[in-house]
């Protein structure tokens, strides 16, 4: 039988999949290196918030599935950070916050929350993530979070370079990534602890990395959908008609 890898070395394992992490695809690296047009920065806008909209639902399904109280305790300040919650009078909800970053890069409320970009790839791939929430244990939908360990680099990224290279996005807009620096650190401590406890034998830790890699699978993918329409121009069913046909809203 394999031994398991020490705690430590588990955890190196874990922060190694960085490598593969969204922040390398080359959509993002042309927005970092000021290359995307406006068309691709607000298409990419209106399909995270897809993206943004679900985390919640997901981290109520991590807890639907978890008997034990005091990680419900933890878990419950995630989804009040992207939802909001009133008696707080702190900072916009994460969800809202997107919305006003959609509006700063020139997008309107109703185009964002009805969804009409999102593009199939995308949402298909949210989707997944969600049910694949629903469906596995806590610990292994807790997992599949860890991809927070390497989400500060990603807001100080934009943060750094979206001043420069897009002045004509409003910077007020920018609240969104000021607020998930400090929450994702927060939030990959717990995680990283759930993970590190559970997954104690060499075949848990081996699926604890699988299950690392499928959230990567899924931010790249969501990145290769939209690269596909607003880089290469091949929307859905972009060879039979120009309208947008591909259906938003609809829940199966």
């Amino acid at each position: 039988m394999q031994a398991p890898m020490t705690r430590e070395a588990f955890e190196a394992a874990l922060k190694d999949k960085g490598r593969l992490y969204h922040i390398h695809h080359p959509f993002h690296q042309a927005m970092y290196q000021g290359k995307c047009t406006p068309e691709q920065i607000q298409g990419w806008v209106a399909n995270r918030y897809y993206y943004q909209i679900n985390i919640p639902m997901k981290d109520a399904a991590i807890m639907a599935n978890c008997p034990d109280i005091h990680t419900r305790r933890q878990w419950i300040q995630r989804i009040l950070d992207h939802d909001g919650h009133e008696s707080l009078g702190e900072t916009l909800g994460g969800i809202e916050a997107w919305l006003a970053l959609g509006e700063a890069v020139g997008l309107s409320r109703e185009e964002i929350i009805d969804q009409r970009h999102v593009l199939p790839g995308v949402r298909f791939a949210v989707d997944a993530y969600v049910n694949f929430a629903r469906r596995a244990s806590w610990q292994q939908a807790a997992c599949s979070s860890l991809t927070e360990l390497f989400a500060p680099e990603i807001h100080q990224s934009r943060l750094d370079t979206w001043p420069q290279h897009y002045t004509w996005i409003d910077q007020a807009g920018l609240t969104y990534f000021r607020q998930r620096l400090s929450q994702a650190r927060r939030d990959v401590n717990h995680g990283l602890e759930v993970t590190l406890d559970f997954f104690d034998t060499a075949e848990k830790q081996q699926q604890a990395l699988e299950i690392l890699q499928f959230k990567l699978d899924i931010l790249w993918s969501m990145l290769d959908a939209m690269s596909m329409a607003y880089e290469y121009k091949r929307p859905p069913f972009h060879t039979v008609t120009d309208e947008q046909v591909y259906h938003r809203g609809l829940q199966l």
